[in-house]
């Protein structure tokens, strides 16, 4: 079973193949991905590694975090599954009747 890892702290610099690159010292990689800003396309200094298994993923938790790159210690942790956010779709805001 795999296991999905938050990352922070990252540099505006670094590509997702250099993050992934990084995170496949602990074992395969499954997916590499740093958020950007949906209007500039900048990256948020954040993102998600996906690792192929659980014990992998606790490797590269207590290899990365806090380790240095690009002059900026890494923030590892599992990631909390993502919660469902009150705004989007549907709903009435008044108007004519």
């Amino acid at each position: 079973m795999s296991m999905k890892l938050y990352v922070g702290n990252l540099s505006f610099e670094m590509t997702e193949e250099q993050l992934g690159t990084l995170f496949s010292e602990a074992g395969p990689v499954t997916s590499a991905k740093i958020i950007t800003d949906r209007q500039t396309g900048q990256p948020r200094g954040f993102g998600f590694v996906e690792m192929e298994t659980k014990s992998e993923g606790r490797k590269a938790i207590s290899m990365l975090n806090g380790r240095t790159v690009d002059g900026r210690p890494l923030a590892v942790n599992e990631a909390k599954p993502q919660q469902k956010s009150g705004f989007g779709g549907g709903g009435r805001r008044g108007g004519y009747r």
